[in-house]
């Protein structure tokens, strides 16, 4: 189980990096980089995967500090935090950006 503290502890010492999928996803919804790492730094862990094929990892949901909703998938590579994807969260899949939609 990945922890929101050490998600918080990598992101603030910048041991993190984007999967090529997780930047372009992030890109396609216009967020920064910045953005992501305020949602990791004040956001909550909401789901957690066993393992999907590409080992654990967590869902973050958070806001930016404008208050745009965020939500963020990743894992743990070795001692990197990796950023698998990036997206905010909309309806019919979730109803808010902590509840999945019906």
């Amino acid at each position: 189980m990945i922890e929101i503290e050490r998600v918080r502890a990598l992101v603030a010492s910048g041991s993190y990096y984007f999967s090529s999928h997780g930047d372009q996803e992030r890109q396609n919804d216009n967020l920064t980089v910045a953005e992501v790492e305020e949602c990791l730094l004040a956001g909550r862990i909401i789901e957690q995967y066993a393992d999907s094929g590409r080992g654990e990892s967590c869902l973050v949901a958070g806001f930016t500090s404008a208050g745009k909703p965020v939500h963020v998938v990743c894992g743990m590579r070795s001692i990197w935090l990796v950023i698998i994807t990036v997206y905010i969260p909309r309806p019919p899949k979730f109803k808010s950006v902590y509840e999945r939609g019906t």
